[in-house]
């Protein structure tokens, strides 16, 4: 009697008649600060792009889903890879799926938000040119959809007293 097979079986390639888009996730990262006129308020940090689409402009760090990940492990690993800052808890902001929220083609998008100590050290990595801190009331213009993605984020902030 034959004994089943043990390895794996070879990935099956499948053709489908209708389109698939991309998959990607984009990261709300917060700290609490203190302003110039002392009082608190949230900073939120930003990568600048450093390629098309977008190139120079700031932007939510973000990516795309590998084959083989979670949602959530793809966030944790574009954070990682794009401002080198670890992630303790990632709370999910809804999908965004406006259909020319990227020009590069079909492309829905899975917010995540973290909020981080102050001491939080940064760099820019990967397809990152520089990664900084912007206060929430002084953000540039934003690349994308990242302003809508922002604003949903406040809203779920509205009432919360959780502070590093």
């Amino acid at each position: 009697m034959k004994r089943a097979s043990t390895k794996p079986e070879a990935k099956l390639k499948y053709c489908y008649e209708y389109p698939r888009p991309a998959v990607a996730v984009d990261l709300v990262v917060i700290r609490w600060t203190k302003s110039k006129s002392n009082e608190r308020q949230r900073e939120l940090l930003l990568i600048q792009r450093k390629h098309e689409p977008f190139a120079g402009c700031w932007a939510l760090p973000g990516g795309f889903l590998d084959e083989h990940e979670t949602l959530q492990q793809a966030a944790a690993r574009e954070l990682m890879e794009e401002t080198r800052v670890t992630a303790r808890k990632l709370f999910p902001l809804g999908a965004f799926s406006t259909v020319d929220r990227d020009p590069r083609g079909r492309v829905i998008s899975f917010g995540y938000a973290t909020e981080v100590p102050v001491s939080t050290r940064h760099q820019a990595g990967d397809d990152a040119a520089a990664a900084d801190w912007f206060p929430i009331s002084k953000l540039p213009k934003l690349a994308f959809d990242h302003a809508e993605i922002i604003a949903v984020a406040k809203k779920r902030w509205r009432g919360t007293t959780n502070r590093h």
